[in-house]
């Protein structure tokens, strides 16, 4: 309980904490923000880091000189990549012997084939917006891996995804997390950052569920 309960003060509180530890250890902290979005995006049991509150917090954090803008979105970019791509080759190399292949009767051979032309066909988009998503980040590179999505499109659209999301969220706190306001509400608006995506995942599959009912 005490972890739990030091986890949700981090994540609600994070501007605090890494203001903290940036006062204390200076260029440390870059290791720091490289591990935790490493592991965020990298690691199939970790979806409750703080992504999108953190990349908020370091722009806010560059934005008054704390931090550099370039070096935090360079490295954080590259965490971010390749955390996704260390999940899907997890997916791909673990994911057919958790099922055993053909020989278990928990593994469907159509059920695999259909996910993996899903993903050849959409998962694209599905691994560029599941950046924004917390929870679904985490499972969507895992996932694709699982169902053979080929390295080369996973990769172009895994860059495509972590440029946006490092970029965008970083330049967003760097322009407006300082603005009174916005610090005053932090907590509401990491709240905000957590559950609107996934409420908006929600619906969205709650709407698909209807229609595949109704045809």
């Amino acid at each position: 309980m005490e972890l739990l309960a030091f986890a949700l003060d981090f994540i609600l509180h994070v501007d605090k904490h890494l203001e903290s530890f940036v006062t204390s250890y200076g260029l440390w902290v870059y290791a720091l923000l490289f591990l935790v979005i490493f592991v965020e995006t990298g690691v199939v049991v970790m979806p409750f880091l703080p992504g999108d509150s953190l990349l908020f917090v370091v722009g806010a954090m560059c934005g008054v000189g704390l931090m550099s803008y370039p070096l935090s979105v360079g490295l954080l970019f590259a965490a971010a990549t390749l955390g996704n791509q260390s999940n899907y080759a997890i997916g791909h190399y673990f994911g057919p012997r958790v099922f055993q292949w053909e020989n278990s009767k928990f593994f469907n051979k159509n059920a695999f084939n259909q996910a993996h032309s899903f993903y050849e066909k959409y998962g694209g988009i599905t691994i560029v917006a599941a950046r924004f998503m917390p929870f679904m980040r985490t499972f969507a590179p895992f996932v694709a891996g699982v169902a053979k999505m080929t390295r080369a499109k996973f990769t172009l659209y895994d860059v495509t995804g972590g440029a946006l999301w490092v970029g965008g969220i970083v330049t967003i706190g760097y322009f407006f997390g300082n603005i009174p306001f916005v610090k005053a509400h932090l907590d509401k608006i990491i709240w905000a950052m957590i559950f609107v995506p996934g409420l908006l995942v929600l619906l969205g599959a709650l709407k698909a569920r209807r229609k595949a009912a109704a045809t």
